[in-house]
């Protein structure tokens, strides 16, 4: 069978064919119940790098390839991370589109210093294992879609000598950035945050720095927690997410982590938001305790899939 048409769009074409892509992922959505797109494909579609790329299959199906947030090569050696995502209509999971898309894709990262391609498949289950192995991609790790009913019935209990208030937009983002990559080292979405990738996440039209809570000791910034409302789109409700919580080394095991979360999930019920959400990483242990203990259940798994690209 005849391999798919793919055709290149670059960066300057990405305003001129948003509106077919939005329309891909509504198709896509509208048979498997979530988005096929993820918030780093919108952002970049918004903001693209001069290495972004985007691979259309006429109407039915579309690939994405940027340079993620943090990149660029490490001190260590570690390969370059580049994030991809598609989005195919129902129509079009057939003759090898999923294939040729990704292949599109690995041959751009190619032609650009290579480096490790992840996609994040929402929902996925064993025909994306299957179709995606084909494809030369790798199943990595899973990530737990978590949701709880609100309000929670608790309050937040904060550690001796620790007060909470809102981020300053314009003077709180270097010692922010210190405690998210100590928190997060090695992590490799939320770990290696730069300027300019806060930056472009406060610049997006979802931000809101009253529901973007830092927690103080007497030692300085300790621990935070990032909130995101989603409005409702069928099938889901509005929804509260805990975008990121994060806790310093030095505070952690003190019960902060658990306050945050609950002082977050309230700021948003009291926004009239009847459900939060979040997203952990299936193998985190100690955190998956912690929101099991808050009431948060599994209600959807997403799948890493992962392959390394050589230079061209």
């Amino acid at each position: 069978m005849a391999q798919p048409s793919v055709a290149e769009v670059t960066p300057a074409r990405f305003a001129e064919v948003e509106a077919r892509i939005a329309r891909i992922d509504d198709d896509a959505r509208a048979v498997d119940g979530h988005p096929a797109l993820g918030d780093a494909v919108w952002l970049d579609l918004e903001h693209p790098t001069t290495e972004s790329a985007g691979f259309l299959f006429g109407d039915r199906a579309y690939a994405h390839i940027a340079p993620s947030d943090n990149g660029a090569p490490s001190d260590n050696g570690a390969p370059r991370h580049w994030t991809l995502g598609l989005a195919i209509a129902p129509e079009a999971r057939i003759g090898g589109t999923t294939r040729a898309l990704v292949a599109a894709a690995a041959a751009h990262v190619a032609a650009h210093g290579g480096g490790r391609i992840v996609l994040w498949v929402l929902g996925a289950g064993p025909d994306d294992d299957a179709e995606l192995v084909a494809a030369g991609l790798q199943p990595a790790r899973d990530l737990y879609e978590m949701r709880v009913a609100l309000p929670l019935p608790r309050q937040p209990e904060w550690p001796a000598g620790v007060r909470e208030r809102p981020f300053e937009v314009g003077h709180d983002e270097a010692a922010w950035l210190e405690v998210n990559n100590r928190a997060f080292a090695g992590h490799a979405e939320q770990g290696g945050w730069t300027a300019s990738t806060l930056a472009r996440r406060i610049a997006e039209p979802w931000f809101d720095p009253t529901l973007f809570f830092l927690a103080f000791d007497p030692d300085g910034l300790a621990g935070f927690i990032w909130m995101k409302v989603h409005a409702k789109h069928d099938p889901d409700p509005a929804l509260g997410e805990i975008y990121v919580v994060g806790v310093d080394p030095r505070a952690q095991g003190t019960g902060l982590g658990r306050a945050l979360a609950i002082a977050g999930l309230q700021a948003v019920h009291e926004r009239g938001i009847d459900t939060g959400m979040l997203f952990s990483a299936a193998d985190n242990e100690a955190a998956l305790e912690l929101y099991r203990s808050l009431g948060f259940k599994v209600h959807r798994v997403d799948r890493a899939y992962e392959c390394e690209v050589a230079a061209q």
